[in-house]
């Protein structure tokens, strides 16, 4: 998998509010045992991310996660740009995430942090 097919699935499993095609996509795209850890949250493994995610759909009801720019790219190791947004508003929060890959490509660990969010 190139690593822009990667990123798309990536953001569609953020913006997918099926618990069950998203938990295909995670299935697709992350190693058994990833991790994720921003500075809101953590988590290992498909089960958890899948109920992150759908924790924070419930968070930004109307709201979509949208890459932003070109992906940054060496070694096994991806960066990438987002923005949490609506069609044709502002974004409310935007970040920027290191990518660890497994050796077949797939997301072994991200780490996130918010370049810019919401007020707590």
């Amino acid at each position: 998998m190139n690593v822009n097919t990667l990123a798309d699935q990536y953001f569609a499993m953020w913006n997918e509010a099926d618990a069950d095609r998203r938990a295909a996509l995670i299935e697709a795209s992350w190693a058994a045992d990833a991790t994720f850890v921003d500075p809101s949250s953590e988590v290992t493994g498909h089960d958890d991310l899948n109920k992150l995610v759908g924790a924070a759909q419930q968070m930004f009801p109307g709201l979509a996660f949208v890459r932003i720019g070109d992906i940054d790219e060496h070694h096994t190791y991806l960066r990438w740009t987002w923005h949490l947004t609506a069609e044709g508003q502002e974004p409310v929060a935007g970040g920027t995430d290191i990518v660890l890959l497994t050796a077949d490509g797939r997301i072994q660990q991200i780490i996130g942090f918010h370049d810019f969010a919401p007020a707590h």
